[in-house]
């Protein structure tokens, strides 16, 4: 039975996503004292369906670290990983896992266990590979990697379905090897038709945030409400849970209640939030009236709503292609062309690029996109820098200090009737 707007409770999916975290980082806490399989993924075109089909636990480690983020121990681990030769210039997010191991992996939200295989399913960013390679010399584990063709103009081409196919074959060997358990295609197929239920919930609400006032933040909460359709797709708690988000963001577009008490401008964001500041960032935005109306990073995980979706019709092509089509995998033009649409189709003020100091997969190209979107398209757009996991480069006056002289600007263009 599907929950009604007028049967959810307002935050009622925080609160079942916290249920929903903490099961699953529950089970995560004693999967290798049980001799239960663990599979290490990346977010970007994740193939946990396939993991799934062997009863293998999935853990992110990017999902790891920004929670440390958030929890404010990032700091801590980032320092680990320098002090065993880590420079400053590499990945906040790898500093942060390599850092979690050498406190033997004591996270804020329980033990994360030891990796039985890494299933390196690289998605536009180099880092990924080394970050694993890493891994698996430190741990001892089974390295795979899952090598993605990278998305140009042209698009995801035959050859390069089939060729990520193949591989997917041999991981299935590997898998079977490893566990025991012998692979079931009706058993995928039931697992991607939650996933693509979940997938078509999850485009349903995004696109709720065209409505004026939008009922959500879609960047500064969308983060959070995406985390199960990253860490738990393809399971019916998933599903469930969209359905209660989507009855609730409903619920708030009827009573046209919005993420700030006023909506006075719409954005679009591009790039990863800064996860231990994360609070002071959002309050940089949200005192001038701001609401993220689209934004790229919580399309981490999969470009659902330009149309990737997964399909138990066509099991295999359809994961190849979901690996293929998440964000950092695009070409730089096709990200430009998505956030310029993301402007127009959801009738946005202006565009704010938030740049990663220690993320070249989402930073490469964006002064590109500035210079672009200001100077030929004609959309007021502001560029910030900090760090996505190491509190050291927050320099949150300075941020207060970009963010007030822009929207100053808006404010001032739009009296004189330069900004619509």
């Amino acid at each position: 039975m599907t929950a009604t707007a007028t049967t959810v409770p307002q935050d009622a999916g925080k609160t079942l996503q916290r249920d929903m975290l903490a099961k699953y980082y529950g089970a995560l806490e004693t999967a290798n004292e049980k001799g239960e399989p663990v599979a290490y993924l990346f977010i970007p075109g994740n193939i946990v369906e396939l993991t799934r089909c062997f009863d293998f636990h999935a853990v992110y480690p990017e999902i790891n670290a920004l929670q440390c983020g958030i929890k404010k121990v990032a700091g801590d681990n980032i320092v680990r990983a320098e002090d065993l030769g880590y420079s400053s210039d590499v990945c906040g997010y790898v500093k942060n896992d390599v850092g979690l191991m050498l406190a033997d992996r004591q996270s804020p939200f329980g033990k994360i266990p030891k990796p039985d295989l890494l299933v390196c399913n690289y998605s536009g960013c180099n880092t990924f590979i080394k970050w694993f390679e890493a891994l698996a010399h430190f741990y001892g584990s089974e390295f795979f990697l899952l090598d993605l063709p990278y998305v140009r103009g042209t698009g995801i081409l035959d050859g390069d379905v089939a060729y990520v196919v193949e591989q997917l074959r041999e991981l299935i060997e590997r898998c079977e090897a490893r566990t025991g358990i012998a692979f079931s295609e009706v058993r995928l197929r039931e697992i991607l038709a939650r996933s693509r239920e979940a997938e078509e919930l999850w485009v349903q609400i995004l696109r709720l945030a065209q409505e004026r006032p939008s009922p959500f933040d879609s960047y500064f909460e969308a983060v959070f409400y995406m985390a199960p359709i990253n860490i738990l797709r393809g399971t019916r708690e998933c599903v469930d849970y969209y359905r209660h988000v989507l009855a609730e963001m409903q619920t708030r577009r009827d009573d046209r209640r919005g993420p700030v008490p006023e909506e006075k401008f719409r954005i679009v964001v591009e790039g990863p939030p800064p996860w231990p500041h994360f609070r002071a960032f959002w309050e940089l935005f949200k005192r001038w009236g701001a609401v993220a109306v689209a934004s790229t990073y919580s399309k981490v995980g999969g470009l659902y709503d330009p149309g990737v979706r997964h399909d138990p019709a066509r099991p295999r092509e359809s994961i190849a292609e979901y690996a293929m089509g998440s964000y950092t995998n695009w070409n730089l033009a096709k990200r430009a062309d998505l956030l310029r649409r993301y402007v127009e189709e959801y009738e946005a003020d202006a565009l704010v690029i938030h740049s990663v100091k220690s993320c070249r997969s989402f930073s490469v190209g964006q002064a590109d996109f500035r210079e672009e979107f200001v100077n030929e398209l004609g959309i007021p757009t502001l560029m910030v820098e900090s760090d996505l996991a190491d509190p050291r480069y927050f320099q949150e006056a300075q941020l207060r200090n970009r963010i007030d002289a822009f929207f100053e600007s808006l404010t001032q263009r739009r009296l004189t009737g330069a900004v619509a």
